[in-house]
Order: C-alpha cells, then sequence, then structure tokens
C-alpha cells in the first residue's frame, strides 16, 4: 500500500502540523522529484505523506 495507513493510524503528533509538513513536501518534490516517486507509481502526495510520517524528513513549523 502507498499510503502507510498503519503509521497514519497510529499518529499522535499535531494533525495540522503533519498535513501543512506533507503539503509542503508535496510541493518539493513536484518542483525537483524524488527517487521515491518510482516506487509509489508517481503519486506526489503520498509519497511525502509517507516522507513525513516515516520522519523520512524532517519538519519544524515557524510563526
Amino acid at each position: 500500500m502507498i499510503i502507510p495507513l498503519r503509521e497514519l493510524e497510529n499518529h499522535h503528533g499535531n494533525v495540522y502540523e503533519t498535513t501543512s509538513a506533507a503539503i509542503r513536501r508535496a510541493f518539493q518534490i513536484t518542483v525537483t522529484g524524488d527517487e521515491e516517486l518510482d516506487v509509489n507509481q508517481g503519486k506526489v502526495v503520498s509519497t511525502a505523506i509517507r516522507q513525513v510520517l516515516t520522519k523520512k524528513v524532517q519538519f519544524q513549523i515557524e510563526d
């Protein structure tokens, strides 16, 4: 499965921050590409969600 449902169900962090990070990461992937896109059948948003939830990418929300 492309979206890590188990990690999504078990996520206890701030949903707003996670969503914001996934949206920003999806934009980055769209602009620069990512090697995981081939594995995830070219699905940018699913790749971004997976990377944020599995902590492959770090994020920080600034005021």
